[in-house]
């Protein structure tokens, strides 16, 4: 990244919580140079006051990106601040939950290039994966030049229309927190029946990250790779049996599960 636009003419966060510091990391891990980056926050981290960045400082008039990482509640008093910046070459990247595309249009300007995106935290890694979309005047342009910033952290997709992002939201926005939960109820049941609790939450966590790995390393999908691992009649069937019941199962808790993100999604957008 030592060599984009963003590097030349600077890439302002908005926001730097847990999300914009898990971006921010990344960045800086693939070359971003410090000098580059404008934070604007009220309550920087101990993390991002160590960085050698430009922190709750004057900001460039015409940055490359401006990356808004707000909470949603607080969207209508901070992106006003950055007015100035709108119906111009700035682009401005959010990845706030509920907050659409048209608020920025009608806040900034209708000139000014918006992309809408949906990370997850394990940006903090290098793992993540964001999807995004962008209104007309962002184009191809925007969409590469956000790309070009989101894959620092991992995969990046691109939707085909905003009503999209709410079960983007579902799915991986807010499914890590799914996969940690799955890691508690593991090590809970394996401690019911007789494991101490520390080993029985090694064995989930190495088990879930194990099986994360082999099906993104695999060309099967996970159905196979289920059906690789059961054998008739064993144990993993007997497991199985209880899991995908179509009324008590799996398969029904998750559809509410998701089902309740996106829709929380949904009415972010409308408050």
């Amino acid at each position: 990244m030592k060599d984009t636009r963003i590097a030349r003419d600077g890439l302002v966060l908005l926001g730097c919580g847990k999300m914009g510091s898990a971006m921010l990391e990344g960045w800086l891990a693939r070359g971003l140079p410090a000098a580059s980056v404008w934070v604007q926050d009220p309550s920087p981290s101990d993390w991002v006051q160590a960085q050698r960045i430009n922190l709750n400082t004057g900001l460039p008039p015409h940055p490359a990106i401006v990356l808004v990482a707000v909470k949603p509640q607080m969207m209508a008093d901070a992106l006003p601040t950055l007015r100035a910046m709108g119906n111009g070459d700035t682009l401005f990247v959010s990845v706030a939950a509920g907050t659409p595309i048209q608020f920025f249009e009608k806040t900034l300007g209708r000139d000014t290039p918006v992309v809408r995106a949906m990370p997850n935290t394990p940006a903090a890694i290098s793992k993540g994966i964001t999807a995004i979309v962008g209104n007309a005047r962002a184009g191809a342009e925007g969409l590469n030049e956000a790309e070009t910033l989101l894959s620092a952290v991992g995969e990046v997709v691109r939707l085909t229309e905003e009503a999209q992002i709410d079960a983007v939201t579902g799915v991986s926005g807010s499914g890590p927190a799914y996969v940690f939960h799955m890691m508690e109820a593991l090590a809970d049941a394996g401690a019911a029946q007789g494991l101490p609790r520390d080993l029985a939450l090694q064995l989930a966590k190495a088990t879930v990250a194990g099986a994360g790995a082999l099906a993104m390393a695999s060309d099967d999908d996970p159905a196979q790779l289920r059906v690789n691992v059961t054998s008739p009649n064993g144990t993993t069937q007997a497991g199985l049996e209880v899991l995908m019941d179509a009324q008590t199962g799996l398969p029904p808790l998750i559809a509410r599960t998701v089902a309740a993100a996106a829709d929380r999604s949904r009415e972010l957008s409308r408050e």
